[in-house]
């Protein structure tokens, strides 16, 4: 009973010995590494936001730019569809040209179809792929009447030109538009077509604009103002020179139907009968 007392007291006194034998250096030293530990813990800190992923920004898409649409006039025209096409081309240039006009020559119902050829510029640009040999041009027939004449081109229609390096012939294409409820998607549409819905114009007719008769001749130009004048003539000077012509061309018939001059109007008096010789019996 004795040594079970003496045991247990020394097993109590055990950790008691063990600290007091405890150098203070070696309290120092347990200190100092904890501090050093709590130090190495809070530097890590930056370590672990060095490790978080920033979402990098996605590259934003191309931006489609709308085609750009030319003004043709009289003077420009050939100049301005034959300058992108290259000498060594085999893939003709396109222009899809819009033929508007005014209250003159498209009287005020081209409205909706100018607006709409302007939309389409966008549309076609973003086409799938991309027509990059595409462009697009318009004509205005109030601003350009010779111009127009000259091609016998009429409003509230597109042209498609397919234009290879001269001499080489060059497509040309028709068709017509409802001005009334056209939209961009329609003419969209019209340009994706097949060729057989549009309206083909042979190249060796009169009034192909490069390769028909009158262009080559060097014609067209003529004949547009000539046109022109006849329809700035006000619409009472023809009559009055039309009245005029046919006057005179009925007058000219009813005497022919006459026979002309009655008989003996003009002709000479008959001559009187000779009297009888001197010693005549007659006499």
């Amino acid at each position: 009973m004795r040594f079970s007392t003496a045991t247990a007291a020394l097993a109590a006194l055990g950790p008691l010995s063990a600290a007091a034998a405890e150098s203070p250096f070696e309290q120092y030293k347990a200190k100092f590494q904890n501090f050093l530990s709590s130090f190495s813990g809070s530097a890590g800190i930056p370590e672990a936001a060095d490790n978080v992923q920033v979402p990098i920004p996605k590259p934003k898409s191309k931006t489609v730019e709308p085609k750009k649409i030319d003004t043709l006039t009289l003077a420009n025209w050939k100049d301005a569809l034959y300058a992108p096409v290259h000498a060594e081309a085999t893939i003709p240039e396109e222009w899809l040209v819009l033929i508007t006009g005014g209250n003159k020559t498209c009287f005020g119902r081209c409205d909706k179809l100018d607006t709409a050829f302007s939309q389409s510029a966008l549309k076609l640009a973003s086409l799938k792929p991309t027509p990059d040999n595409l462009h697009l041009a318009s004509v205005n027939c109030d601003d350009e009447p010779v111009l127009c004449n000259s091609w016998s081109a009429s409003t509230g229609v597109i042209w498609l030109f397919e234009i290879l390096p001269a001499p080489t012939e060059t497509g040309l294409y028709v068709k017509r538009l409802n001005t009334t409820t056209v939209t961009s998607q329609d003419i969209v549409d019209a340009y994706v077509a097949p060729k057989e819905e549009w309206t083909k114009v042979e190249s060796d007719s009169y009034f192909h604009p490069i390769d028909g008769f009158f262009a080559k001749n060097g014609l067209a130009v003529p004949l547009g103002w000539f046109f022109w004048g006849l329809n700035a003539v006000p619409s009472w000077v023809m009559m009055l020179g039309v009245s005029f012509v046919s006057r005179s061309m009925m007058n000219k018939r009813v005497e022919g139907m006459a026979g002309g001059p009655r008989a003996g109007a003009g002709a000479p008096a008959a001559a009187a009968p000779r009297g009888a010789a001197p010693g005549d019996a007659r006499s």
